[in-house]
Formats: C-alpha cells, sequence, structure tokens
C-alpha cells in the first residue's frame, strides 16, 4: 500500500508480491526502508546536513503532512506544539485508516486537504517527483514556495522545527544541546532499534524466529529503560531531551496498540512504575496531550490485515496508563 514505480501507483497485491520477496530474502524479519528526501531547513537557508540549500526558516512557506496514527508522524507533530510553530508551519492530517491508494484524505473535514484538495499522498510525492519510486510516507515537510519535498525523514524534520526557527518564534528551548549531544545520539540508536522499529519488527514478523528476537529485545530495552528511571525524572536527568520525545510515540501507543495487534505482551507498560510515572509527565507538558488520540490508534493497528487482522476486530483492550488534559 502506497508505493510508486517512477510515478505510477502499484496495487495492493503488487506490493504485496513485493514485500513476500523482500521478506524471504530475510529469513521473515521485517525491514523498515529509509528516507529519500532529506534537504534542510536552517535559519539564513544555508545547506543543511544532507541535501542541498535553498529552505529558509519563513512564517508561512512549509506544510507538514502528517498522520495521528503514524509514530514517526507523531515526532513532528509534537515539536510543531511544543515549539509554538502551529502559526509557522500549515498542516495537513491523512486519514488514520490507508487503502489501495496509500494514505488518502477526505473530501472535508479533520482529514482533508486544505493546501491542494489532495485526495492521496501520492500525488504530493508525483507533483514533486514525476519518475519517483519507492513508499509513499508521511510525514512529509513541503516547501509551498518552490512546490518541493524539504524532507521525509522525521528524526530530520524534528532538529529543524528545533533550531532553525528560533528568530520567528522566541522558543529557545533546545532539546538537542550540544552538551548533551553524544549522549542522546546514542540513546536515540537504542530507542529505535530496540523499541520504535522493534515493535513493528515483533509485529510484521514472518517467521517465529523473527518474532522471538524482536519481541525479546523489546522487553530486555523496556527493563532497561525502567531502570534507568528509578533515578531520574527524564532519560537524561531532569530535563527533556530529544531522546524523550523520540521514546514518547512508541510508549503512548503500546498498551492500546502493540501489546495486542504486536503480540508484544509479555508486559504492559502499566506494569512498570517509573515507565508510567515518565509518560505521565511527558503527556502533562504544554501542547503534548493534544497530539494523541488513543482512539485512533487503537482502531488503527486492529485494523483488517491479511496477515494479522482478518476481520479488523478490535479488542476492548486496556484503557491509557495516563491522563489527558
Amino acid at each position: 500500500m502506497g508505493k510508486l514505480i517512477e510515478g505510477r501507483c502499484l496495487t495492493d497485491a503488487q506490493v504485496d508480491a513485493f514485500e513476500k520477496q523482500q521478506y524471504q530474502e530475510n529469513q521473515g524479519h521485517f525491514q523498515r526502508g529509509t528516507a529519500k528526501f532529506r534537504n534542510w531547513i536552517t535559519a539564513d537557508g544555508s545547506e543543511g546536513e544532507s541535501g542541498v540549500g535553498g529552505f529558509k526558516a519563513e512564517t508561512g512557506r512549509y506544510h507538514l503532512f502528517a498522520a495521528l496514527n503514524c509514530p514517526w508522524a507523531h515526532r513532528t507533530l509534537i515539536y510543531r506544539s511544543i515549539k509554538g510553530l502551529e502559526d509557522v508551519i500549515s498542516c495537513s492530517l491523512v486519514k488514520p485508516l490507508r487503502n489501495d491508494q496509500g494514505w488518502v484524505f477526505d473530501k472535508s473535514g479533520r482529514f482533508s486537504d486544505d493546501l491542494y484538495q489532495l485526495e492521496n499522498m501520492h500525488s504530493l510525492y508525483s507533483k514533486a517527483a514525476p519518475d519517483y519510486t519507492g513508499r509513499v510516507t508521511v510525514p512529509v515537510l513541503w516547501d509551498k514556495q518552490q512546490k518541493k519535498i524539504v524532507s521525509t525523514e522525521s528524526s530530520e524534520i524534528i532538529r529543524m522545527f528545533n533550531q532553525a526557527f528560533y528568530q520567528i518564534t522566541n522558543n529557545k528551548e533546545d532539546y538537542y544541546p550540544q552538551q548533551l549531544a553524544v549522549e542522546i545520539d546514542e540513546l536515540n540508536q537504542f530507542i529505535y532499534d530496540n523499541l520504535n522499529n522493534g515493535v513493528y519488527q515483533a509485529g510484521f514478523a514472518r517467521s517465529q524466529l523473527a518474532y522471538d528476537e524482536a519481541v525479546t529485545k523489546v522487553f530486555m530495552a523496556l527493563e532497561t529503560i525502567e531502570a534507568r528511571l528509578s533515578t531520574s525524572s527524564f532519560l537524561l536527568g531532569e530535563h527533556v531531551t530529544e531522546a524523550d520525545w523520540r521514546l514518547l510515540p512508541t510508549l503512548v501507543r503500546f498498551d492500546v496498540g502493540y501489546y495486542s495487534a504486536f503480540k508484544c505482551n509479555i508486559k504492559a507498560i502499566r506494569d512498570y512504575p517509573n515507565l508510567t510515572r515518565y509518560l505521565q509527565r511527558l503527556v502533562d507538558i504544554s501542547g503534548v496531550s493534544q497530539t494523541i488520540d488513543l482512539d485512533v490508534y487503537r482502531k488503527g493497528y486492529h485494523s483488517t490485515s491479511s496477515l494479522r487482522n482478518p476481520h479488523g476486530i478490535v479488542p476492548v483492550g486496556m484503557s491509557s496508563t495516563f491522563t489527558l488534559t
């Protein structure tokens, strides 16, 4: 779902055949793709860490395409909110459930596109690169001025939101301070390998071995973080950093989604007292709770799937371990 070959949208059957070959080559292990658009917005428009220059931080110039149920897109929605960028960067939300066209929009309402009145996300990719080949994913950071995709890499989009718009918003809260950069990067890698991506490796495994390996590392990582949080409020002390914001989307989805839909059911987050308190601290930070929609997660992760949930039955399941204000 949501894949283009030289600008042509594949059918579900074609994507399934492509993915089946990938799984066979990887002994049933799930393997995530990489982002192909990786330019940077900078304060003066100079070239960033990758891509080309020409993307200057300006009010009203950029548009974020995101999905409420996507944890990678959730990172960018959190930063857009906590960094005071909602009046600087406009946003369109796709429908929480994909169809044979991939990520799509309603014609009106919460999940419509007010920028171009798009029906689906693959049309945006084709607008940016008519011969594009690859996955059609969210988030997408779009330059309305040049009509180009700036980036589809969530980890880099949040760095841009963190630092490029200081002069516009006067929000100088820095979640990636240089004195902690090495520690943050190490934690980010640990969290990505074992939790952000680890739950998907468990949920999308197509062999017992692949599942056993994935679910084991998920819970080893949760035990490690539980112990770490016994001596501090956040992952790196008493102040929130990027590592915390990259962990949050996985934690808020865990009990209502990953526990049942992805078979990550050795324990729930509610079974870890330090993680439970930590999660509530993050959710209580101004601007965070409005980016969370537990009902969307519950329905999304238990949507119809020929492999995981052929009848699309949504379990009653657990309530959240935290309170939204």
